[in-house]
């Protein structure tokens, strides 16, 4: 009777907290959402410039989330570009080829970087582009290669511990299995373990993508401006939807501004939405290809 009462009262307890969290999220969203649909509109992206030229880069837009918009999504691609094939190929060694005392010493200092907080991150990535100003070319300033690359470092390590939990947690069977037909430990790798941990792996990219895509920290002091225009160059100044709401919930004149702010919220929840289901595509696909390999 005491175990089935602590049972129940366990039960009732996680359904408690599980609604709590549901009600959090959809409280922040609805909020985001009855704030800021109202401003959500042509002229809040492209301003006065026609959509079609803007999005042909025929003329900059001026006072429209557009090159914001856009500044985000680079951002958030090649971030995500320079941090993936590190960070797997860093939890394929940690998981498959590290000794125990490399594999323990690495997953701690991985576990603290993951705690840093990304103003440090970004600190360190304005010092980096001080350094290479003074030392290599005066031509280098903050920009949309130096932000990528900080926001790379910044998420490496969720990249890394994810896939290397994810290949170590798979059963003792799926491990031996193609080895004892005859398969490498390179082919039993990139054949069985990678594709049957791939849903673990992508949880960890969407957690990676979704940090990109809203610091604000690390942009501020590595590239990120107000009125930069879209990006021309990796070498070039750029816009961040982060960094504008940021500066429109802080530097707001008028109550209009302010609605544009919640708008530009509501935009870069609905990207960030988009590259989230982008990934979880992947993912399904992966799953419903799996069995029918083996």
């Amino acid at each position: 009777m005491a175990n089935n009462c602590w049972d129940k009262m366990l039960k009732i307890f996680s359904w408690i907290c599980t609604f709590l969290l549901v009600t959090a999220v959809f409280m922040v969203i609805g909020f985001l959402v009855v704030k800021g649909y109202k401003a959500v509109s042509l002229e809040l992206i492209f301003a006065d410039t026609r959509p079609f030229d803007a999005l042909l880069l025929k003329r900059q837009v001026f006072g429209g989330l557009f090159p914001a918009m856009a500044g985000t999504v680079s951002l958030v691609v090649l971030s995500m570009g320079f941090a993936l094939p590190l960070g797997l190929a860093s939890g394929i060694f940690l998981a498959e080829y590290a000794p125990f005392r490399v594999k323990w010493f690495f997953s701690l200092l991985f576990d603290i970087l993951a705690g840093i907080p990304s103003i440090v991150v970004g600190l360190f990535g304005f010092s980096i582009t001080i350094f290479l100003h003074h030392f290599f070319s005066e031509q280098i300033f903050p920009c949309l290669l130096i932000a990528s690359l900080s926001l790379s470092f910044l998420v490496l390590p969720y990249i890394i511990r994810t896939t290397q939990m994810s290949l170590e947690s798979l059963p003792l069977q799926v491990r031996l299995t193609a080895p004892c037909l005859g398969a490498t430990k390179l082919e039993n790798i990139f054949l069985v373990l990678l594709p049957s941990s791939m849903s673990g792996i992508i949880s960890g990219i969407v957690l990676a993508i979704g940090r990109c895509a809203e610091d604000t920290a690390v942009i501020m002091l590595t590239g990120a401006v107000a009125t930069a225009g879209v990006p021309k160059s990796i070498f070039s100044s750029f816009e961040a939807l982060p960094f504008y709401i940021y500066y429109m919930a802080s530097e707001y004149a008028d109550h209009s501004e302010l609605m544009q702010g919640y708008g530009a919220a509501l935009i870069l929840l609905i990207i960030s939405a988009g590259l989230f289901g982008v990934s979880y595509g992947i993912k399904n696909r992966f799953a419903t290809k799996i069995p029918n390999r083996f």
